[in-house]
């Protein structure tokens, strides 16, 4: 494994900036909506907001009978704005709504299923592509129930009237298949369609919306990930219409690097990295300006800049004046942010990318 080396003035330094959250939750979830405006989630009903690009991070209210909930996922449209999702078992898997700067918020949706488990939450800006309150669509997946994936959708403006998608075919699940609710990004939306992802004994798959599709709506492809109980695909990126990344590997296996990635370029057929992550790997995200795509897990960072063919780690020997775990330890990313235990944020220094040997 080849570890990158860059140079800043002659020092060595982390990629992320080390942020003050002002709690000790395990973050999760993670949603940078621009404009300095960012929100993040996790646990004991814990949801922080920033409007100053991270320099502060406000502690928001706790929603009503949350205080012992996991926010594993937030979504937002501005600085007022977001929607929160728990993930627990049947009625602790749930969606609280804040439209005046998570000074209150409102029960919006409960998970209906006594035995399902909600993974990730995406809010769909309309076609503009501009954040707004109006004009969009939601989605919920979940763990299976009664052998079939839980979907979840809205139309509605104000995304309090969801409904279950029944009886789809390609929804289908295969024994002890789950879906990871560990960053709020095993759901992507891309070109339109819906894609997320899975793992468990039978391999991990990604799941993609098939309008045109004559058998479903959904149709899944075999992922070359780990195979396990706590093993599969955990995260998954895309950029323009077919280029799609997935990362993951065995959850309690942190520094096996085996299989730990893999890459498409046609929607359908999955390649394993070349040269993978340095460990498994829990969530990435593709950085436009410089066409690189960053992952991040309890042991490092790691860049690829050919499509998630090749991986390399950034440098995991901070300054003596930084953290030592400055690179390591992420759970969740929303570029330029990074989350992780114990309160951790981070943010992406405005020069990493640019500074990294390519």
């Amino acid at each position: 494994m080849a570890f990158i080396f860059f140079a800043v003035c002659g020092v060595v330094r982390a990629q992320w900036e080390i942020e003050n959250s002002g709690t000790t939750a395990d973050l999760r979830g993670i949603d940078n909506v621009g404009g300095g405006v960012a929100w993040a989630s996790g646990t004991n009903g814990t949801v922080l907001r920033t409007e100053d690009g991270g320099y502060l991070w406000q502690l928001c209210a706790v929603p009503p009978g949350a205080e012992h909930l996991d926010f594993r996922g937030i979504q937002a449209f501005d600085a007022n704005t977001a929607i929160v999702m728990s993930s627990g078992k049947g009625d602790l898997s749930r969606l609280y709504k804040t439209t005046d700067g998570c000074h209150t918020w409102k029960l919006v949706f409960t998970n209906p299923d006594k035995d399902g488990f909600w993974d990730a939450v995406k809010l769909v800006p309309p076609s503009s592509g501009v954040r707004e309150a109006t004009g969009w669509r939601g989605i919920v997946i979940g763990d299976p129930v009664d052998g079939q994936m839980s979907l979840f959708t809205t139309n509605s403006e104000g995304g309090e009237n969801w409904s279950k998608i029944h009886d789809e075919i390609g929804l289908k699940s295969n024994p002890n298949e789950a879906i990871f609710a560990a960053s709020n990004s095993s759901l992507i939306v891309l070109g339109g369609s819906t894609i997320f992802t899975s793992g468990g004994p039978s391999g991990a798959r990604v799941f993609l919306e098939c309008p045109t599709c004559d058998i479903g709506m959904f149709i899944a492809r075999a992922v070359p990930l780990p195979k396990g109980e706590s093993a599969g695909v955990f995260s998954i990126a895309g950029r323009e219409a077919q280029v799609l990344v997935a990362v993951g590997g065995d959850y309690t296996k942190p520094d096996d690097s085996t299989a730990t990635a893999a890459w498409s370029d046609d929607d359908w057929t999955w390649h394993a990295a070349h040269t993978p992550p340095q460990g498994y790997r829990s969530a990435v995200d593709y950085e436009a300006a410089t066409k690189t795509w960053i992952t991040v897990g309890p042991n490092g960072t790691d860049i690829s800049t050919d499509d998630g063919k090749n991986w390399r780690a950034l440098h995991p020997n901070p300054a003596l004046h930084e953290a030592p775990d400055a690179d390591r330890n992420w759970n969740a990313l929303s570029l330029p942010f990074v989350v992780g235990p114990h309160g951790r944020i981070g943010k992406l220094r405005s020069d990493a990318l640019n500074a990294v040997g390519k």
